[in-house]
Formats: C-alpha cells, sequence, structure tokens
C-alpha cells in the first residue's frame, strides 16, 4: 500500500512518514499542494494525508483538483480548523475522513487503515482485458484460462498497466510507481522487465496484449 503525505510542518510531516513506515506502508511525502498535484499526476496512491493549510495550492485546492479528474483515491483532511464549518467544507470538497490537530497517532493510523479498507472495498480486486484476467488480492494472474507465474515486479508492472488499459506509460511512470524512484534514461532495467512479461503473456497468441509505443512507453489494450 502507497501513501501520500501532504505536510507543511516538517516535524509531523517526518513523524508521520516514520509511523506509516513502521505499519509497512510506502511513503512519498512534500510539503505543499504544488508539490502534491504532482506527486498525484505521476503516481498512483492507495490513500492521502492532506493539510489544509499548506503554501502555494492549498489541501482543499489539491482536493477538487483530484476529485475534478475523477481521481477517487481516499483521501484524510489533517487541520487545525475544527469548527463544523470546516469540517462540512472538507468533506463537501470530496474527503474521506477528517482530523483535527493536535491528535493521537494511534488515531491516525486507525483512521488511515479504515480509509484504505473503504477504499479497497470500493475496488474490485480482478482486473480484466479479454482473456488476460488479474487478481490483486491472490496475486494470480491467467491468460485464456492458463495460469501464468509471474515474478512480484513483474506482477507489479502488469497490474499497473492494466489498471490504466488502453493508456500509454511512460518509463518514468513506471518506475516511479513500481521503484519509487526517477527513470534513468540510460537504464533499461524497464525495458527488460517487460521483454519477459512480454514473452510469458503473449507468446503463442496471435493477439499481443502488450504493446510498445515507440518513444512513449507501454500500454495494455
Amino acid at each position: 500500500m502507497r501513501i501520500l503525505v501532504v505536510e507543511d510542518q516538517k516535524d509531523l510531516n517526518e513523524i508521520i512518514v516514520r509511523k506509516l513506515t513502521n505499519e509497512h506502508y510506502k511513503v512519498d511525502s512534500c510539503f505543499n499542494g504544488d508539490e502534491a498535484l504532482a506527486f498525484l499526476s505521476c503516481a498512483e496512491y492507495d490513500g492521502v494525508i492532506l493539510d489544509i493549510m499548506l503554501p502555494g495550492t492549498t489541501g482543499i485546492g489539491v482536493l477538487k483538483n483530484m476529485r475534478g479528474l475523477g481521481d477517487k483515491t481516499p483521501v484524510l483532511l489533517l487541520t487545525a480548523l475544527g469548527t463544523v464549518e470546516d469540517r462540512v467544507a472538507g468533506l463537501d470538497a470530496g474527503a474521506d475522513d477528517y482530523l483535527v490537530k493536535p491528535f493521537d497517532f494511534d488515531e491516525l493510523m486507525a483512521r488511515v487503515r479504515a480509509m484504505i479498507r473503504r477504499g479497497g472495498e470500493r475496488a474490485s480486486s480482478i482486473i480484466t482485458c479479454g482473456d488476460l484476467i488479474l487478481d490483486s488480492s491472490s496475486r494470480r494472474v491467467e491468460r485464456d484460462g492458463i495460469e501464468i507465474s509471474l515474478t512480484a515486479k513483474e506482477f507489479d508492472i502488469l497490474e499497473y498497466l492494466m489498471q490504466n488499459e488502453g493508456r500509454v506509460l511512460s518509463r518514468d511512470k513506471l518506475s516511479n510507481h513500481i521503484w519509487n524512484y526517477d527513470y534513468d534514461g540510460g537504464s533499461n532495467v524497464i525495458d527488460v522487465y517487460v521483454y519477459h512479461l512480454r514473452r510469458k503473456i503473449d507468446d503463442g497468441f496471435d493477439q499481443k496484449k502488450i504493446i510498445t509505443v515507440k518513444g512513449a512507453g507501454y500500454m495494455v489494450k
């Protein structure tokens, strides 16, 4: 599970990141709304912890941008603004939960777990693309009824491609999502993984599922 933490108070940001990491979440963090929008544009998250009072684009602005783009990622708002009107405004903007500062970190972790659980219940674990079926829960893949054995990273790459069926994903976007770092243009690690993945998924089939878009990246269709 991958979480984005957006909090401008450096000490608090670091504590939240440490708590989440100790709970075995993958965590990205940033300190203002504009950075948050940049992170959200190049990676997929299972949840966002978002402060309202941020430099640049406010937390509400980030949230409205997400929902306006159809991004349904669960969002937990953190804020010192605790009036009923403030909470209503945050929830009306599309937040899934709201926690007022100062807060207990055990409560924060419990709310994060609940937020992730609700988000998971809304999304089916089964992804299909014609005769190609992927089950995120059991981490099983089959094509035309035949189970295919994949390594952990091959599965993660295929899952991300299938979640974005019909969309071209750049090498940079793939590496950022899978390994949480920017793609080195001189590295062929993505191409090597996709090569082996394609052999397992497409060999023996007339219709190829994994498509190379020259100069742009890869897609599943």
